[in-house]
C-alpha cells in the first residue's frame, strides 16, 4: 500500500473553478484544530461574520458560511424561503438557473421561468412578463454571474419590478462576490448566496449567505417547517447567534481557510480588487480577439472573471483542453449544455487573476492554436494585452 501523501501535479487553475490559492489560506487550513465550540473558534466565527458583511457590503445581521458548497447556498435560499404552493420567479439562461427551477419544484414552488437564450441576459421586460403570470410571488431569483457562459446579469431594475410585486429578489453571486460589485444593501438585494472556490480563491466547502430584514421576517413568519433540517437557518443561526446551540460540527479547517481568504480580500480592498479583475479581463480579451477568437456574450454584458470564448472552426475542444493541460499544466472549462464543444470557458478569478496568468495563457494558446488547426498571427494575442497593461 502506498504511503505517501497524494502527490497533485503543478497545475495552473484557470477554469470556472476552483481558482488558485493564495498560500497563507493553504497555511491556515494545515493548522491544528480546536473544538467548534471552543472559545477561541467562536471568536473566529464572530470575525468571519464581520468580515463576510463587508465582502457582501451589506450590514445584516444574518451573514453566515453554510457548510457546503455553493449549491448548498443555493438550496439553502430556496428551502428556507419557499413553503408548499409559493410563485417563484426565476431567471433561466444557463445552468444553474436551470438548477434553481430543480431545487425550487423540490421544495413545492409553483415555478414561473423568465426565460432568455444562453449567452444573454434576462431583460427586464421577460421578467416583468413573468411576473404578470404570477397572483402572489414569494421570490424572485437570478444569476449574477452565470458561470456557464459568462454573463454578468443586470440586477437594479430587476430589484424595483421584484418589491413593486412585494416579492423577495435572491441573487446566485457564487462567481461573482469580490470579484465584481455585489453591493447587497446598496442595491436591495434580500438574499443572497456564493461559494468559497471562485472569487474568494478558498477550497470549495463553505458558501457565504446572507439574509436581510424582510428575508429574515419571511423566515420567521413559516407557516411549515423548513424543508432540510441541515440547512434550517431557524436552527443554524442558533448557532452562529449569541446562543451557540449546537447543530453540526462545524468544519474547521475550511472556516480556518475562508477566514484568511477574507482577510486577503479586504487587505486589498474591494475596489482595488474589481479594477484587477476588470483590467486582467480586458487585456484577455484583447489578446484572444487579436488572435482571431470570438467572445460568446456581448461587451457590456461580460463577465470579468469568467470569459467565454468562443471555439475556432476546425479546432477541436477536447484535444486542444488536453494538450494545454498536459503540455502547459493549465486548466481551462469546457462548454456547458448547447455550448458544449463550441466555447471554451477562461477563469480569471481571485488569485487566478493575474497579469501573469493572462500572458502565460497567451502564449500557450499562441503554440498551440497553430498546431490544432487555427490559423492566427505570430505573437498578436500577448502584444494586444500588453497594450491594454501599458495604457
Amino acid at each position: 500500500m502506498a504511503t505517501d501523501v497524494f502527490p497533485p501535479p503543478p497545475r495552473l487553475l484557470l477554469g470556472p473553478g476552483p481558482s488558485q490559492v493564495h498560500p497563507r489560506v493553504l497555511k491556515a487550513l494545515s493548522t491544528p484544530l480546536v473544538g467548534h465550540l471552543d472559545p477561541a473558534f467562536i471568536a473566529l466565527m464572530e470575525e468571519t461574520k464581520t468580515l463576510l458583511r463587508q465582502v457582501f457590503q451589506t450590514k445584516n445581521e444574518l451573514t453566515i458560511p453554510i457548510s457546503g458548497t455553493g449549491s448548498a447556498g443555493l438550496e439553502a435560499c430556496i428551502v428556507n424561503l419557499v413553503e408548499p404552493g409559493d410563485e417563484v420567479v426565476i431567471g433561466v439562461n444557463g445552468v444553474f438557473g436551470t438548477r434553481l427551477v430543480d431545487v425550487a419544484s423540490r421544495a413545492g414552488a409553483t415555478v414561473v421561468k423568465a426565460e432568455a437564450p444562453w449567452g444573454e441576459i434576462v431583460p427586464d421586460d421577460v421578467l416583468a412578463a413573468a411576473l404578470e403570470k404570477t397572483k402572489r410571488p414569494k421570490l424572485v431569483v437570478l444569476v449574477q454571474a452565470e458561470t456557464s457562459t459568462g454573463v454578468w446579469q443586470p440586477l437594479e431594475e430587476a430589484v424595483r419590478l421584484t418589491h413593486d410585486r412585494g416579492a423577495l429578489f435572491v441573487v446566485d453571486c457564487v462567481t461573482s462576490l469580490a470579484g465584481c460589485p455585489v453591493e447587497i444593501d446598496r442595491v436591495g438585494i434580500d438574499a443572497a448566496y456564493s461559494g468559497t472556490q471562485k472569487c474568494l480563491s478558498c477550497p470549495p466547502g463553505l458558501s457565504p449567505v446572507t439574509f436581510g430584514p424582510r428575508a429574515t421576517e419571511a423566515l420567521r413568519a413559516r407557516k411549515t417547517p423548513v424543508q432540510s433540517w441541515y440547512l434550517d437557518l431557524t436552527m443554524l443561526e442558533k448557532y452562529w447567534g449569541a446562543e451557540r446551540v449546537y447543530h453540526h460540527t462545524a468544519p474547521i479547517s475550511m472556516s480556518y481557510g475562508l477566514y484568511e481568504a477574507l482577510r486577503l480580500v479586504v487587505e486589498e480592498g474591494l475596489d482595488a480588487r474589481f479594477a484587477r479583475h476588470q483590467r486582467n479581463h480586458e487585456a484577455l480579451v484583447a489578446g484572444l480577439e487579436a488572435l482571431g477568437l470570438s467572445m460568446l456574450v456581448r461587451p457590456e454584458h461580460r463577465l470579468w472573471m469568467l470569459n467565454s470564448v468562443r471555439v475556432p472552426d476546425g479546432v477541436d475542444d477536447a484535444a486542444f483542453r488536453t494538450a494545454l493541460l498536459a503540455e502547459d499544466q493549465i486548466e481551462i472549462g469546457a462548454g456547458l449544455g448547447p455550448f458544449k464543444g463550441t466555447v471554451w470557458r477562461i477563469g480569471l478569478m481571485g488569485e487566478s487573476s493575474s497579469e501573469a496568468n493572462v500572458r502565460q495563457l497567451l502564449g500557450a494558446f499562441e503554440r498551440l492554436l497553430p498546431r490544432h488547426g487555427a490559423t492566427i498571427p505570430a505573437g498578436a494575442g500577448t502584444q494586444a494585452a500588453d497594450r491594454v497593461y501599458s495604457a
